[in-house]
């Protein structure tokens, strides 16, 4: 089993980092892109809205989905990371994970994430800081992380 990762994510990136120590610094390993979410809400829809109309012909409605195209990317993404770490948990590359996503996205991560899984993150931050550099980003966190 390897040492404790970092996870910082947003809707479109997620960057993986390892940590040897409470103190010390972060190590950037991996990087996943999901570029769907970085497009305009526009591009992702083909059509206009769908009509029907109701019984009795009482008039015609547009349908409307119950999520929105990108708040879809953004749950999908949330599932492919959340295999992601269960995958990498089921092979024991990790022992701990710390969770640093932007809060709208840490929502959706959560709920795709599974109880084994959950049960290894020793620290959380609601905080988008994905754009940031690895000594940035360890700025943001406490000077001891957690269960080092």
């Amino acid at each position: 089993m390897n040492s404790t990762w970092l996870i910082v994510a947003d809707n479109s990136r997620a960057r993986f980092f390892s940590m040897e120590t409470r103190t010390g610094p972060i190590v950037e390993t991996k990087s996943i892109v999901h570029t769907e979410a970085r497009l305009k809400e526009q591009s992702m829809t083909s059509d206009a809205q769908g009509r029907g109309s109701a019984k009795g012909g009482e008039g015609i409605h547009a349908y409307q989905d119950k999520v929105s195209p990108k708040e879809q990317e953004n749950i999908n993404f949330a599932r492919e990371l959340s295999h992601e770490l269960d995958k990498a948990r089921k092979e024991n590359k990790f022992k701990q994970f710390v969770l640093v996503a932007a809060p709208e996205f840490l929502g959706n991560l959560r709920d795709k994430m599974n109880k084994e899984t959950k049960k290894l993150i020793s620290f959380e931050l609601a905080k988008n800081l994905s754009h940031l550099e690895a000594a940035d980003i360890r700025k943001h966190l406490p000077e001891r992380l957690p269960g080092l």
